[in-house]
């Protein structure tokens, strides 16, 4: 069985690679390190913020 967090990482690592496919196929002029930016943000940041809302609402519920 997946737990949440993993479920959570993987959706947005998922949801990441995605949207960078997208931006890359729209053939826009952008500064290197958006790549980077999208990757960290989406693959790493974003899944750390839900998992710790979702962590605090629980411990809340208790």
């Amino acid at each position: 069985m997946v737990s949440r967090e993993n479920a959570v990482i993987g959706t947005c690592i998922a949801l990441t690679v995605a949207l960078a496919l997208v931006v890359e196929s729209l053939n826009l002029a952008y500064p290197g390190w958006v790549p980077l930016a999208l990757f960290l943000g989406g693959g790493v940041v974003v899944p750390l913020a839900i998992n710790g809302a979702l962590d605090r609402r629980e411990a809340a519920a208790e």
